[in-house]
């Protein structure tokens, strides 16, 4: 019951590895992701996926014990493992980058598991799924981003254009670009809008989605 690191197999610096770790030491693997673990010392405490990404024979000395295997090819890596995974806050890197087909999966994958509250870091910016409602204590200027995976509307407070009244869809009004005049206090009516900030700003999210508020529940 306490915030875990998820490692990716896409673009990941051994100090983004680190910079999860400060605030979620339990380490996991999504497939390839071990081998950035690997690299920087560390030793996941669980590798899943379908393990195609760790060429046969090669284990990264990664005790058997420490490998779940999920068959099934109808997922990508970082689906299964959140099906696998419980924790009150999913910390993901490794995630963004390399191949573009696979970031957009992890997007989707947000929203279809929306019962998981999990952060996915890169090497400019965070995004998550908004939950019911959301208070970050944000500085005036900073860049915020709404983007809707379904039809979803919302209303806001400290939004330079406040949403209320507006109705998001993928193929029709998004909210990129939108700016911080301070506090920032959010509500949206379904599982269905991400939300897009600096990286500067993952302590902060971090630290008001690990508290105690209102939940999607399971699709």
């Amino acid at each position: 019951m306490e915030p875990i690191t998820l490692v990716g197999a896409g673009e990941c610096a051994e100090i983004d590895i680190k910079q999860c770790l400060d605030m979620a030491p339990r380490v996991f693997a999504a497939d390839g992701g071990a081998r950035h673990c690997r690299a920087a010392g560390i030793m996941p405490e669980l590798v899943i996926g379908d393990l195609d990404s760790i060429l046969e024979g090669e284990t990264l000395d990664i005790p058997p014990t420490h490998l779940h295997h999920v068959a099934e090819q109808d997922s990508t890596d970082f689906e299964k493992a959140l099906r696998v995974l419980t924790a009150p806050l999913i910390l993901g890197v490794g995630f963004t980058g390399a191949r573009m087909d696979h970031q957009l999966a992890c997007y989707n994958a947000l929203v279809r598991y929306p019962e998981r509250r999990c952060v996915l870091l890169s090497d400019s910016d965070i995004a998550f799924l908004a939950p019911p409602s959301l208070e970050l204590p944000l500085v005036a200027g900073t860049r915020v981003s709404l983007f809707p995976m379904g039809l979803v509307e919302g209303v806001s407070d400290g939004l330079r254009w406040p949403i209320a009244g507006l109705t998001f869809t993928p193929d029709g009004r998004i909210g990129t670009s939108n700016e911080a005049t301070g506090a920032v206090m959010l509500s949206v009516t379904a599982p269905k809008m991400l939300v897009i900030l600096p990286r500067e700003c993952f302590a902060i999210v971090v630290t008001a989605l690990a508290a105690p508020s209102g939940s999607w529940p399971a699709l």
